[in-house]
């Protein structure tokens, strides 16, 4: 089964000298987002709560000849977000595009779930999404513009059980972005959200068998591959770049024909 898309090796550097800041991205989804972007000529900012992990994706990418910087914050921790955007500021003088990517996928049943659990996760998804935003935004407006890109869930319009807190903090996402796209649309912010469906990571191992997990993710996706974080990452650059100069407080579904509505 197929689990790869096609990739002639031609890009088109949509991003050439933009300045992107990445958030989760040691692992998964991020980390090939953050290679994604280099590949299309931005200057990236590599962020993760796990500095080893970050540190090595960073100076991997700096060694094929990207333009990179390594950030390792907390999401959760307002100041610590405040200082590395500075940081940032301070080597690049300005952020063109914020990935809001960082987040965690947990699963407990409600009835199971510990009030800490559930403010872990509302913390990490959702108000790491607006702490980063908050900090970048007003450097976006001095800057005349940017983009801003949210990651919500495709389970959002599922109401999948296990997940309550999770869809919850991803549902707010989707709804942060469309009020923000208003707020910020005036200065030439755009704001947009992917909502990815059941992507191949290498978390799967967390979530039961990979086969089974693959059989029961083909029968409800009308493409039938798994959708891979290189597809989740090429929407990204998308909607970061002036081909989606027209989109604002959009979310786009990335879940190989799952959900439709």
């Amino acid at each position: 089964m197929q689990e790869k898309i096609n990739d002639t090796g031609d890009f088109t550097m949509l991003l050439k000298d933009k300045v992107v800041l990445v958030t989760g991205a040691a692992r998964g989804i991020g980390e090939t987002t953050a290679a994604v972007f280099c590949r299309e000529g931005a200057k990236v900012v590599l962020n993760d709560i796990n500095e080893e992990r970050v540190l090595q994706h960073t100076a991997d990418l700096a060694k094929q000849g990207h333009e990179v910087m390594a950030a390792p914050f907390d999401v959760c921790d307002r100041s610590k977000v405040r200082a590395a955007v500075a940081d940032v500021i301070a080597r690049f003088g300005r952020i063109d595009v914020l990935v809001n990517n960082a987040g965690a996928y947990p699963r407990r049943n409600f009835l199971e779930m510990t009030d800490e659990e559930w403010d872990r996760i509302i913390d990490l998804n959702l108000n790491g999404t607006y702490n980063c935003s908050r900090a970048v935004a007003p450097h976006m407006v001095a800057g005349g513009g940017g983009a801003i890109v949210n990651t919500g869930s495709v389970t959002f319009f599922l109401g999948m059980g296990n997940l309550t807190h999770y869809i919850t903090a991803k549902g707010g996402i989707i709804g942060f972005t469309r009020s923000l796209a208003r707020d910020l649309g005036p200065h030439g912010i755009r704001v947009n959200c992917i909502t990815p469906g059941a992507v191949l990571t290498e978390t799967e191992k967390d979530f039961g068998d990979p086969e089974e997990t693959l059989k029961k993710t083909l029968a409800i996706q009308s493409i039938k591959r798994r959708i891979v974080p290189e597809d989740i990452a090429r929407v990204a650059v998308f909607l970061s770049s002036e081909y989606a100069g027209g989109m604002s407080g959009q979310t786009l579904n990335v879940d190989g024909g799952w959900v439709m509505y």
